[in-house]
């Protein structure tokens, strides 16, 4: 599996960011998210962390997608709800469609979600999407367009809560 590189001067300076951190505030502000964080600046790493205090249903905003496209990778952390919010899936979706147009990279943390259950988009995942389906009953091509991200995110190569070796090595 790739690795992130060590310090942020082995990636060409070509964009603002070396990597875009996606994650559920609420989920995992003050802990694992924050310690992740903590430990890219350490390292060296440019890393842009959206403010976790935003209200919930604001819309995702443009400056939101800017820094996605001014990263070279994302580092996207899947908890239990992330799929229960929208904004994540816009975010998730935005990804994508750089990975496909850019060359984005990619590095999904699965921590305590199995890969399969997002892939398959069953159990609380196919719970979060019948709120979805029901909130934007009008939009069905935007429900589509994130259940595509979240599926081709799912079949990434990433690392798992239950590796401890690569979680102890990382906050250290």
């Amino acid at each position: 599996m790739s690795s992130l590189p060590s310090t942020s001067s082995s990636i060409p300076r070509q964009k603002e960011f070396d990597v875009f951190l996606s994650f559920r505030g609420e989920d995992t502000s003050h802990n694992f998210t924050d310690h992740l964080y903590d430990a890219l600046r350490r390292s060296g790493i440019v890393t842009f962390r959206d403010d976790p205090k935003l209200e919930a249903g604001e819309e995702i905003t443009p400056g939101l997608f800017k820094a996605i496209q001014q990263s070279w990778c994302s580092v996207i952390v899947f908890l239990e709800n992330y799929v229960f919010s929208g904004w994540c899936l816009e975010e998730l979706a935005e990804i994508v469609k750089q990975k496909k147009e850019n060359g984005h990279k990619v590095f999904p943390i699965f921590y305590g979600v199995d890969p399969s259950d997002l892939r398959k988009q069953k159990g609380k995942v196919e719970a979060a999407f019948a709120k979805h389906e029901e909130r934007y009953k009008e939009d069905e091509a935007k429900i589509q367009k994130w259940r595509n991200a979240l599926t081709e995110v799912a079949n990434i190569k990433g690392w798992h809560s239950n590796n401890r070796y690569f979680f102890f090595n990382l906050l250290a």
